[in-house]
């Protein structure tokens, strides 16, 4: 009986080491997660590692270049009091390091450019640091000339204002003998002149707007020294200024007679209705002028290879010239700020004739 029950014993103990050596089938998800967050903090260690290794090198690379630097710099100066310049490797790693972007983007803004990839022998490195080039040139060029003429105007405005009182005070015997007659008025126009003698509208036409542009920079002296210094009177004197620039090419036309017959019907009608103080009708001949009234206001004479029924109801002068080009547009809106003053200064005596 003994014998057997230590043979059980023998067998329970085999049996329960057997159950401790032998791998469980089935675990918990807590080990599982355990054992993954064990792992994931093992591999960011040994990145942390290789980062830091790779730091340590660079930095000992950079500080014995830059000792190398220093040793030679200083034997040059004990030998000779010349200075050596510095040597293209240390300024294209420094140009590099500031301007370190892959090889497909350089190429992408080379192309961009108009430039070639890749220059004979011509390094990654050497193209980077010809990018950076072009482009430091571009914004160096873009600081002298990215400031647009309103804000030029604005800046200036006392300078200008200054150089067009003296040349208006230098030319003020001879444009009072040429616009004024000897009633101190400018002469009106007369619109029958466009179908008998265009050429004679030229003179008038220039010598009003130059009469109602000069009126207004007077207007713009006469204001009282506090309302100038205001930013909304900056604003208007560097309108005016701006408007006197944009309207040199309409008066260098108007003196050589060589502008459109449609736009000089237009701008005619303008300084007429102008004159007579009918400014509602002189806006209805600017937007003609402008924007146009035909069924394509884009400048459209031919809609086809073929001769069409509405063809006459596409006519020339019904384009918008405003979409000419940058110059016609600017003395165009130059032009509808004539008339805003003129109806300020001149209010007409109807109501109805003020534009909108």
């Amino acid at each position: 009986m003994d014998a057997l029950k230590a043979e059980i014993a023998l067998k329970r103990k085999v049996v329960q080491n057997d159950a401790d050596i032998r791998p469980s089938k089935y675990m918990r998800r807590g080990e599982l997660e355990r054992i993954k967050e064990e792992e994931e903090r093992l591999a960011r260690e040994e990145k942390e590692k290789e980062r830091a290794a790779k730091e340590a090198e660079r930095n000992a690379a950079a500080a014995a270049r830059s000792a190398q630097k220093q040793k030679a710099n200083t034997s040059s100066r004990s030998i000779s009091n010349t200075p050596i310049p510095e040597s293209r490797d240390s300024d294209s790693a420094i140009l590099e390091s500031a301007f370190n972007i892959p090889n497909n983007e350089a190429i992408r803004r080379l192309r961009a450019k108009g430039q070639p990839i890749r220059l004979f022998g011509e390094s990654d490195r050497d193209r980077r640091l010809r990018l950076r080039a072009l482009e430091l040139i571009e914004e160096r060029g873009h600081e002298k000339a990215g400031t647009n003429d309103f804000r030029k105007a604005l800046e200036d405005v006392e300078s200008v204002e200054r150089e067009l009182r003296a040349k208006n005070d230098k030319g003020k015997k001879k444009e009072e003998g040429d616009v004024n007659n000897s009633s101190g008025t400018v002469a009106m126009v007369d619109l029958g002149l466009l179908k008998t003698d265009p050429d004679k509208l030229y003179p008038v036409i220039y010598y009003a707007l130059k009469r109602t542009l000069k009126e207004w920079a007077e207007a713009m002296d006469e204001r009282p020294e506090h309302v100038k210094q205001t930013h909304q009177g900056k604003l208007a004197a560097a309108t005016q200024v701006q408007s006197a620039e944009y309207l040199k090419p309409l008066f260098k036309t108007l003196r050589s007679r060589s502008l459109p017959p449609d736009m000089l019907v237009r701008i005619a009608e303008i300084v007429y209705y102008m004159q007579k103080r009918q400014y509602q009708k002189a806006n209805d001949s600017y937007l003609r002028l402008s924007i146009g009234n035909a069924p394509w206001p884009i400048g459209v004479t031919m809609v086809g290879i073929h001769e069409r029924s509405a063809r006459e109801k596409i006519s020339t002068d019904q384009v918008a010239h405003v979409l000419n080009d940058e110059v016609s547009r600017k003395y165009i809106q130059s032009l509808k700020r004539l008339l805003t003053f003129s109806q300020t200064k001149y209010p007409p005596e109807d109501v109805s004739q003020l534009m909108g």
